[in-house]
């Protein structure tokens, strides 16, 4: 077995990561204040069906009192709530203003989660994470097919043997360099693993956004992300961009150091008694030059891991 049997050890939330500006909880009333200019911006009048009124706008995108007329409150209710006081505000106002701004079914959740965040996040931001017995024995039974499961901030917590063959040996990273996130940005092997790296980036950060928005109290994710925006330039540019995604079915294709180019598809699958933890198994389509790709690393088992990452 590739997963490792004990609970995860948090990094450290004393600095020790690397963050820069402190450790604190993230900031939810600015987060919340940037997420809604930044989905108002990228709106024209001509896409919501108003006119567009001379030929200069002082501000990208809608005004405020557009957007406050298509979502049918106050001017002065609408600036309150985008400079981030979002206290009191009913769930039927949130769903307006969803509609008047065209968000899909994960900007409106996050939306959700920003104005009207629940008082027990802090507490279960802090546990530490453990994987039950029996899905990491379902993990490890999946023979032939790479499967993981992640938890908060994009942590890995268990994954199988053909996890490691595809992404590689989790197990030789101290368990908090366990992190998609740290992996995509900070390690160059990934980003030569990933042909559409550029979309893993950003899917990534659209993951992590969405977390930030269920737990901006979590000190771990708020220095997660400040080790990021200090280390690398793309993570910042994409942070910025406010973009929010739940990750759930899809194609990767990957350049793989041991046997070249595999198209696999994954499927995502949140487990019900623990909305935190999620289940990914990737599969390639019987027949093609990837399932045989993924036979060949299922025959070498463990060596498949040990190969530097320039094995042509």
């Amino acid at each position: 077995m590739d997963e490792q049997p004990e609970a995860v050890q948090e990094p450290r939330a004393d600095g020790a990561t690397g963050a820069a500006g402190g450790v604190g909880a993230l900031d939810r009333r600015a987060e919340l204040s940037e997420f809604l200019r930044s989905r108002r911006a990228r709106l024209k009048p001509e896409d919501v069906g108003l006119p567009a009124f001379g030929r200069h706008r002082r501000v990208p995108g809608l005004r405020r009192e557009e957007l406050a007329q298509l979502a049918g409150v106050s001017v002065a209710y609408y600036t309150r709530l985008e400079q981030g006081n979002g206290r009191n505000v009913s769930a039927e106002v949130l769903d307006a203003i969803a509609r008047a701004l065209q968000l899909n079914d994960a900007e409106h959740a996050h939306l959700t989660h920003l104005a009207k965040p629940k008082a027990h996040k802090k507490k279960r931001s802090a546990r530490p994470q453990q994987v039950r017995g029996a899905l990491r024995q379902l993990v490890d039974t999946l023979d032939g097919i790479p499967a993981y499961v992640t938890g908060r901030r994009s942590d890995i917590l268990v994954w199988n043997r053909m996890a490691a063959a595809v992404f590689g040996d989790w197990s030789a990273l101290p368990a908090q360099e366990r992190n998609w996130a740290r992996m995509v940005f900070l390690r160059p092997d990934y980003r030569d693993l990933y042909v559409d790296w550029d979309q893993k980036a950003a899917d990534m950060v659209s993951y992590l956004r969405m977390d930030a928005g269920c737990h901006p109290d979590d000190p771990l994710l708020s220095a997660l992300v400040g080790e990021l925006s200090v280390k690398s330039e793309e993570f910042r540019r994409l942070w910025a961009t406010h973009d929010v995604k739940e990750k759930s079915h899809g194609v990767k294709r990957m350049r793989h150091p041991l046997v070249g180019d595999l198209t696999l598809s994954f499927e995502t699958f949140h487990l019900p008694d623990d909305h935190e933890q999620t289940l990914i198994t990737y599969h390639a389509e019987p027949g093609s030059p990837s399932a045989d790709a993924l036979r060949l690393l299922a025959s070498w088992g463990t060596d498949a891991t040990r190969a530097p990452a320039t094995t042509p």
